[in-house]
């Protein structure tokens, strides 16, 4: 159960005394919410007293009547308006004020219930104020939610391209004013240096363009019979300069054709994200794992390393979006912290599932089950 908390602001104690009757027992449930709404009721005879109880406590929905000894209802309504408070109103009115009701209503009320009304129409007008309430909040947390994610996006990619840019604008520089002297092979370390921070950049922007086009479902999917293990192969081919640097045995075990129906782009950002973590994540003479099967009507792939390893902690949130792992061993490491997120939203589009198994010091195993 989930409560709110309403305020009755009456000063007749017959009405403030029946609404609480029938409200105290009374639940709102949604379909597509897992709690149901039950009310936590407070009692206010005047303006003033509303006004003192609004001050200190948190109030979701006051029903407020209009004739009211000193302060009138209105007024009231005003105070709330001015404060700013996250709380819906229902003006509880008489006939011969419904344009008083009306006039509420058009400065912040949600709604009006006339006197006298029944248990039904109570009811219901708490049932449309609490769902109300509920979808303004809900909309709200999403707003807030998007900016945040906002703010992040454009904060990651401001650092991530501010250093290469940076580094690559420094050594031009250095060319430019013919610092090392005019022999070409003097500056071939910083032309070296210069594509691969350009290389880092594209792979960057690639990657959150990936993840634009998952999350906003107008990625272009090529759903076909495809043979993994020839896109396996040619992965396998792409890591191997960087592998060959760190002197790592690669171990496979293929079969000789495994068939799955999945766009074959998205089956290799797959293989390539695990592979090239693999490579960075992993220790100098290392080794990686790579094992392709079929079994129960679902193709596994497994990537094992023998690298850096996490801990608990860090494994719990290594699919969100821009999470890199931070510690003393992976300083030096760059990436974009997207690559394990975008393949995680894909293997969900797959209605398949990931495994992470890892030890500290020891090394990574990654399992991935797609059904075929």
């Amino acid at each position: 159960m989930e409560k709110l908390t309403i305020l009755i602001v009456d000063d007749e104690e017959g009405i403030r005394t029946g609404i609480r009757r029938v409200l105290r027992n009374f639940t709102v449930s949604f379909p597509f919410y897992e709690h149901d709404f039950e009310y936590d009721l407070i009692d206010a005879e005047t303006g003033e007293q509303a006004i003192q109880i609004i001050d200190n406590q948190n109030i979701d929905i006051i029903l407020l009547d209009n004739k009211l000894p000193g302060i009138e209802g209105i007024e009231v309504l005003e105070y709330i308006n001015n404060k700013l408070t996250d709380c819906a109103v229902m003006m509880i009115t008489s006939y011969a004020s419904m344009d008083l009701a009306i006039k509420a209503t058009n400065n912040g009320a949600f709604n009006f219930i006339p006197k006298p009304f029944s248990q039904q129409d109570l009811k219901s007008a708490i049932e449309s104020i609490t769902k109300h309430l509920f979808l303004k909040r809900m909309t709200q947390k999403m707003k807030l939610e998007a900016k945040n994610i906002r703010f992040k996006f454009l904060s990651v990619l401001s650092h991530e391209l501010k250093s290469p840019i940076n580094a690559v604008e420094g050594y031009l520089r250095i060319m430019q004013d013919k610092q090392a002297g005019t022999d070409i092979s003097a500056y071939e370390n910083m032309i070296e240096r210069s594509i691969d921070r350009l290389k880092g950049m594209r792979n960057l922007i690639m990657d959150m363009l990936d993840l634009t086009k998952i999350e906003s479902g107008k990625k272009n999917r090529e759903l076909k019979n495809i043979d993994i293990v020839e896109i396996a192969n040619m992965c396998l081919d792409s890591i191997e300069p960087m592998a060959i640097q760190k002197n790592l045995k690669i171990i496979k075990e293929f079969p000789k054709k495994l068939k799955i129906n999945a766009d074959s782009g998205e089956i290799e950002i797959i293989f390539n994200n695990l592979l090239s973590n693999a490579v960075k994540y992993n220790k100098k003479d290392g080794q990686i794992k790579f094992y392709l099967k079929n079994e129960n009507e679902k193709v596994i792939f497994i990537i094992e390393d023998s690298g850096i390893g996490m801990t608990e902690e860090e494994k719990s949130s290594l699919f969100e979006d821009f999470k890199r792992i931070k510690n003393e061993k992976t300083k030096n490491i760059s990436g974009s912290g997207l690559g394990l997120s975008i393949m995680k939203k894909i293997i969900d589009l797959n209605k398949g599932n990931v495994k992470i198994e890892s030890k500290v010091d020891i090394g990574s195993k990654f399992t991935v089950e797609i059904p075929v």
